[in-house]
């Protein structure tokens, strides 16, 4: 399964991104997708994650600025980033798992993969 982040870019502090991530290729089912971040000498880090029901989870530096989402029938996973900060500067990786589908239709074995990162940049 591949995922394709876009949306990235360069805007000021206290603006706005709204990053998109596809993926296709042979899926039976998604389950979780995520977004995760790595900022220049910092560990990658949960930013927030939705599972197939619509429950979602926030990394407690983005709470009441970001928000996730995502279309089931598009397989994509979005996330709305408000109020941004300096701090937020990061390449901003997303990810998804669930099951893939074989050649007759029926699932198959899990897949867990990864977006190539788009870079986010709030100056001050």
């Amino acid at each position: 399964v591949q995922l394709q982040a876009s949306g990235g870019g360069l805007v000021q502090a206290g603006g706005s991104l709204r990053l998109s991530c596809p993926a296709s290729g042979s899926i039976f089912s998604v389950n979780v997708m995520d977004w995760y971040r790595q900022a220049p000498g910092k560990q990658r880090e949960l930013v927030a994650s939705i599972d197939s029901g619509g429950s979602t989870q926030y990394g407690n530096s983005v709470k009441g600025r970001f928000t996730i989402s995502r279309d089931n029938v598009k397989n994509t996973v979005y996330l709305q980033m408000s109020s941004l900060k300096p701090e937020d500067t990061a390449v901003y990786y997303c990810h998804a798992d669930g099951l893939l589908m074989d050649s007759y239709g029926y699932s198959s074995r899990r897949y867990d993969s990864w977006g190539q990162g788009t870079q986010v940049t709030v100056s001050s």
